[in-house]
């Protein structure tokens, strides 16, 4: 064997290539620092110490008396009223999803400018923060856990049907093109071709959606949206750290028993 081994050219330099790569990472630097220097950091106040360790003195000893004593304001009661919030606004936003998935959906439509319509409402419904649609609820049908659940179910809607028409762009054509050849309508496509297919998606999304729900139904009760964010907001401002212990335990535990079963729940799908 020839122990001469023969040298590769050497690959030409794309100039264009790294002016661009150079120039995407110099923008980049500059919007950080421009970022950092739009933020106004007073320093650390002299009680952040002290409440911190306040914060996780009552974690350690937690308000046991709070987990349930049948009143209906206890632990149990308003982490239950939190799942409900999320189940009932997640459940809500993926049947309404449906028809905007379909709208949006580039692959269902001949005209470009019908998906393009769909996904601009989307983003529109996106652009309105949970926090921000729970207080305009507040107003409409007063504080509780009925404006929790609008607020999420009008916010999920818009990141639903964004997955599902994103899931629906994905399919594979053949069970439609099979369905039409043998004379079905539009109608029979989505209900013998196109559903089928999708459905383990539609819930593995939604499932997900449920995940995230379950957070911002924790965090809509600070402004009075029902749930457990309600009850903490009141321990934090009158510095009953024990009890805002117990509640933070409570968000943690129920938070990842409900990861852990619908993750369960995905991995059966896939």
């Amino acid at each position: 064997m020839d122990n001469t081994m023969k040298q590769l050219p050497a690959k030409p330099v794309d100039l264009k290539k790294r002016i661009y790569h150079w120039a995407i990472a110099i923008v980049t630097v500059a919007v950080i620092v421009w970022s950092c220097t739009g933020i106004n950091f007073g320093g650390i106040k002299d009680s952040a110490a002290q409440i911190t360790g306040a914060i996780f003195a009552g974690i350690f000893h937690p308000d046991w008396s709070y987990v349930y004593n049948g009143t209906g304001e206890d632990l149990i009661s308003q982490l239950w009223e939190t799942i409900c919030i999320a189940f009932l606004g997640t459940f809500i936003s993926a049947i309404i999803s449906l028809p905007f998935a379909f709208w949006a959906a580039h692959t269902k439509h001949k005209k470009w400018y019908v998906s393009r319509t769909g996904k601009l409402v989307l983003a529109i419904i996106r652009s309105f923060p949970e926090i921000v649609l729970a207080l305009m609820f507040i107003k409409a049908v007063g504080p509780g856990s009925a404006a929790g659940v609008f607020a999420l179910g009008f916010h999920s809607v818009g990141m639903l049907a964004k997955l599902f028409s994103e899931a629906i762009e994905n399919l594979e054509t053949g069970a439609n093109e099979a369905v039409a050849s043998a004379g079905g309508s539009k109608w029979n496509i989505i209900t013998f071709a196109t559903m089928p297919n999708l459905m383990p998606e539609l819930i593995s999304n939604t499932l997900y959606r449920f995940d995230v729900s379950i957070r911002s139904a924790s965090i809509l009760g600070l402004v009075g949206a029902g749930g457990i964010g309600y009850p903490l907001i009141i321990a934090l401002q009158y510095r009953q750290w024990n009890r805002v212990g117990i509640i933070l335990l409570g968000i943690i535990i129920m938070v990842v028993i409900i990861d852990w079963i619908s993750g369960w729940i995905r991995k059966k799908l896939v």
